[in-house]
């Protein structure tokens, strides 16, 4: 009978980096069998509850959804999967990894480092200590944001007709990917930016908007209620505007932890 795959996922926002950690893959353990390669966080979240992969490599920072964010909601979507937290050097996170049972890299990734990586994870073989990894996640979070990244968007310039309007970006229930523009809504309607969605969501504030589904960012300010449905999907009830938004099934385990 034919040992079973192992498979996995790897969610790198830099493609030359994602590209770099492929071939060592393909290299350390030839018997891995890549999934998906992800871009951004939303994406691996999705990944990660349509694929249940084995393993995970995760990066630290990204965009929109951080490594952290993925991993936590992935403690319920795919519980037993192995995470691999990839990072540049920060000291903090390195004292909290090695008082953890979950594994790190270390940008640039060498051979050596992510052969001992493989061989830990084939030790573990998804015995995952769901207490351990909760709390590195807890003590990691102060360095998920990058410390130098430049002060939160507060106002845009969008496209109403032929009109150009300012507004402020706390006035903003919800942006939805439209093909190669972005619709904004506010309680006085809808206007256009021609920032696409996933440029948003490296200028906006991560602590007020979340990505709910891959074309949607809301306003967590301006939702007025969520509800889960019998499939996991949600909907979200929003203050100030009629229309509801859809919550794909993989984002919802974000809410139970704001």
């Amino acid at each position: 009978m034919a040992e079973p795959v192992t498979t996995c996922i790897i969610a790198e926002d830099e493609a030359l980096l994602r590209q770099a950690l492929v071939e060592r893959l393909a290299q350390a353990w030839p018997e891995l069998h890549i999934l998906a390669e992800c871009e951004d966080g939303a994406s691996a979240l999705e990944a990660m509850a349509e694929h249940r992969p084995h393993v995970a490599f995760l990066d630290i920072r990204m965009p929109g959804l951080t490594g952290l964010e993925v991993a936590t909601a992935a403690a319920e979507v795919s519980p037993r999967t192995q995470i691999v937290f990839v990072t540049a050097y920060d000291q903090y996170a390195i004292d909290a990894f090695e008082r953890g049972a979950v594994d790190y890299l270390l940008k640039p990734i060498t051979a050596e480092r992510l052969s001992a990586t493989v061989q830990r994870l084939q030790a573990r073989s998804g015995n995952n200590d769901a207490a351990t990894l909760a709390t590195l996640l807890q003590r990691l979070a102060p360095v998920a944001r990058a410390v130098d990244a430049p002060p939160p968007l507060t106002w845009i310039t969008a496209s109403a007709g032929r009109e150009t309007r300012l507004i402020l970006v706390e006035d903003v229930a919800y942006f939805r990917a439209d093909n190669k523009y972005t619709t904004v809504m506010t309680a006085e309607g809808e206007a256009l930016l021609r920032t696409p969605i996933k440029e948003l969501l490296t200028v906006l504030d991560p602590d007020t908007f979340k990505q709910i589904h891959r074309s949607t960012i809301v306003n967590l300010r301006a939702i007025a209620g969520v509800v889960r449905d019998d499939s996991g999907r949600g909907t979200v009830r929003l203050k100030t505007r009629p229309e509801t938004l859809a919550v794909s099934a993989p984002f919802m385990t974000l809410f139970r932890h704001m």
